[in-house]
């Protein structure tokens, strides 16, 4: 058989750096790792192929060379996942989908011919053995949930890395926690399962003898779900195993605030040579926060906990999210305020929605304030239900919060918080001059330097750093090329 992997495209997004990744000549931040778990799934003997529709191009050859077409998907792909379904069709190529946009919406893809639906550890055997036998099934789903010690490491070896930013990794499936908006338990459930440190360490291990230098994040939805497990076991052994190696590479991931109870954690987690979490801190708005079950911020001073959190070389990206039912028109102006206080310089603010498989979409189908289904991409000023605040005054809210902390005043002004409290782990080595950095930098200097509106703020970030924390000089030069990637994407930035 002939198996060819396609990754859908990702609109022009948030988190798609697009703008940003041009500086450093690379195509996408992430590999698309479900496919590649998938490829190292499917028999030995198969042909494998690879097509990242974000770094190269679907091809009608490659469709005429495949027995089988593998999609996996979440909901922001699915324009382009309609259009690689028709364009199947035409070629006679039957398909096979999974991924969180089937899993949950599978009634809305009856032209797939084959759906893997939940965890593939559980639902692609069971497939392959009917499509041996020519019996296969349109639907396979389970109810079960993995045994992540028995997931094979990606099949890198299909892959181009150097089309981009970062590779992946995932350690664990699940959160302990059920946020009403969040479809994370409805995909993985509440218990947290998790992969063994042999497979991590040799699942790092494969990308480090491929050539792999440089940023490697770990997927997991909270990364932090199992405290116990980290600190015994996977962070020692990821801290001995980069410590060995000098440090080849740098762990970004995701974790709930608290970690910042956690200074045992935190200290293991910048030791492993983890720089970067991201946390969602979703309102400052308590009556939210209690509204949608995020218990676990609540009764706290967030930014003390982001203040702590950077104070122990990890840095803070989050999410926020205004529409919930709670808020009243003074968020906007609090929320304005809490990001430029807790120097988040990623901060990505979102309307809310409700996706299919959550607690949100069921209670809002109950109240019939729904609308349609979500986009997936909740910075593009949509909303699928109908809110309690007046729709216009929140759509126009929106828009003030990211004008007013994604302009070069503010958004600069950010940057410079947050360098001046951030205290970078002492266990890694020094800057190392790269070509790809330098690169950057250059063109920084022409077009953010230069030609762009932000030039004086630009300069004074730039000359700051180096003469105050020239340590911090590359991440420094990195802020700069988001922001531009970020006043693209909200359209409050023209290059002059």
């Amino acid at each position: 058989m002939r198996a060819l992997l396609v990754y859908p495209e990702y609109p022009d997004t948030f988190w798609s750096f697009k703008h940003a990744l041009r500086f450093i000549s690379k195509k996408a931040a992430y590999p698309p790792l479900g496919l590649l778990t998938v490829a190292a799934m499917l028999p030995k003997e198969w042909e494998k192929k690879l097509v990242d529709m974000n770094v190269s191009t679907l091809r009608d050859e490659d469709l005429r060379w495949a027995d089988l077409v593998f999609i996996s998907a979440m909901s922001i792909q699915e324009e382009s996942v309609r259009r690689i379904i028709a364009r199947c069709e035409r070629e006679g190529v039957k398909t096979v989908a999974g991924g969180p946009l089937f899993t949950i919406g599978y009634e809305r893809f009856d032209d797939i011919d084959y759906l893997i639906l939940g965890e593939a550890e559980i639902t692609l055997p069971p497939f392959l053995e009917d499509l041996e036998n020519g019996n296969a099934r349109h639907i396979y789903d389970t109810a079960q949930r993995a045994d992540m010690e028995r997931t094979p490491a990606p099949l890198w070896e299909i892959l181009d890395m150097r089309k981009y930013a970062s590779m992946s990794v995932q350690y664990s499936r699940g959160c302990p926690f059920n946020c009403e908006f969040c479809s994370v338990t409805a995909l993985f459930g509440r218990k947290v399962r998790t992969k063994d440190k042999g497979q991590i360490l040799a699942e790092l291990q494969s990308l480090y003898s491929l050539g792999w230098r440089g940023g490697v994040f770990f997927v997991d939805d909270n990364f932090i779900g199992d405290k116990g497990i980290l600190k015994r076991e996977i962070l020692p052994a990821i801290a001995e195993w980069m410590e060995e190696r000098e440090y080849p590479f740098s762990f970004t991931t995701q974790v709930s605030i608290n970690l910042s109870d956690d200074e045992e954690l935190m200290r293991l987690m910048a030791r492993a040579g983890f720089d970067t979490v991201f946390v969602g801190i979703e309102t400052p708005n308590e009556e939210s926060l209690a509204e949608c079950g995020k218990l676990q911020n609540t009764n706290r001073d967030l930014i003390a906990c982001i203040r702590k959190i950077q104070k122990f070389g990890l840095q803070v990206q989050a999410g926020f999210i205004v529409g919930f039912d709670s808020d009243t028109p003074s968020i906007f102006e609090r929320l304005v305020r809490f990001i430029q206080d807790s120097g988040i310089v990623t901060a990505m603010v979102g309307l809310l929605n409700a996706p299919r498989g959550t607690r949100l979409y069921q209670r809002l189908a109950e109240e019939g304030r729904l609308l349609k289904e979500i986009t997936g991409d909740n910075t593009d000023f949509s909303i699928n239900f109908i809110p309690k605040m007046d729709y216009e005054e929140l759509i126009g809210g929106y828009k003030r919060i990211l004008n007013t902390i994604y302009s070069p005043e503010c958004y600069y002004e950010r940057v410079m918080t947050f360098l001046k409290g951030y205290n970078p782990s002492s266990h890694r080595r020094g800057f190392r001059l790269r070509y790809s950095r330098l690169k950057a930098f250059l063109k920084s200097v022409l077009r953010l330097g230069v030609v762009g509106k932000e030039r004086i703020q630009y300069w004074k970030l730039i000359f700051w750093c180096l003469f105050q924390r020239p340590r911090l000089f590359p991440l420094a030069v990195t802020f700069a090329i988001y922001g531009f990637h970020f006043r693209k994407i909200f359209g409050g930035y023209r290059e002059g």
